[in-house]
């Protein structure tokens, strides 16, 4: 099981529009490409939130094939609508990572 982790912190002048997005918007895109099996969609707390709130999603992907697959041929089109939506409004980083137990 592989988890890829998008954390984005961002202005709090966008955060509940964006909220609304990523519920019915991002994440239902994300989760359509059927390379995810499953995912958590989090608020980091213990942060410092003058600039804005941070959040994690997290998408569970069955094998490195298919997480390459989402690389491969989604993600540059789904960042691309983030970008063009929220613009500089929002910094973020992904990593992704491998169950170990």
């Amino acid at each position: 099981m592989y988890i890829y982790n998008v954390t984005i912190q961002l202005a709090w002048d966008i955060h509940e529009n964006w909220l609304q997005w990523m519920k019915t918007k991002h994440i239902p895109e994300v989760m359509a490409t059927g390379c995810f099996t499953d995912f958590r969609f989090v608020r980091v707390l213990e942060m410092d939130e003058t600039e804005g709130p941070t959040y994690a999603t997290q998408y569970f992907a069955a094998t490195k094939e298919d997480y390459d697959r989402y690389i491969e041929h989604h993600a540059s089109a789904l960042r691309k609508d983030a970008l063009d939506i929220w613009g500089n409004q929002f910094v973020g980083f992904r990593s992704l990572m491998q169950v170990v137990n």
